[in-house]
Order: C-alpha cells, then sequence, then structure tokens
C-alpha cells in the first residue's frame, strides 16, 4: 500500500492517508493522516470508513454543496 502511495505522490498528488495509530512508516508518506485505534482485522474496515464519511461530508459542505440533499438523489433512490 505504500508503494501505491509513493506512486501518487511522485505525480503531484496530496494524499490523504488512515493508518493505525503508531504506524510511523504510513506518515512519512503522508500528507494528511488520519488515525484509527488499532482493532482485530475484521472490525479494521469499519473504523477506516468513519474518518472518510466525515471527511466527505466536510469537504461537500466546503464546497457549497447541499449534503442532505445529493444531486441525482431521486434517480438511484426508489421510494413507494
Amino acid at each position: 500500500m505504500l508503494s501505491n502511495v509513493q506512486e501518487v505522490r511522485a505525480r503531484g498528488a496530496r494524499t490523504l492517508v488512515i493508518a493505525e495509530e503508531g504506524d510511523l512508516d504510513a506518515a512519512k508518506h503522508a500528507d494528511d493522516i488520519f488515525y484509527v485505534p488499532p482493532a482485530p482485522v475484521l472490525m479494521t474496515p469499519l473504523l477506516k470508513v468513519i474518518p472518510l464519511q466525515i471527511f466527505a461530508l466536510e469537504l461537500a459542505a466546503a464546497k457549497g454543496y447541499d449534503v442532505d440533499q445529493p444531486r441525482n438523489l431521486a434517480k438511484s433512490v426508489t421510494v413507494e
């Protein structure tokens, strides 16, 4: 995974990394980093998705998008 981050950074992209607390290798290769507590392997995806959802919410709000009524939602959700 770190090699992917290095490749993306080599192309000029900013990186946002989600890593477990104490992971010093990830901090060396990240512009911004979110730390999650260590957890069993099967629980890790659940822990890592939370900061991503909060980040997406804050980014959309900063761009001025209506986070409560996303564009094209009616095309994806069928209401009976």
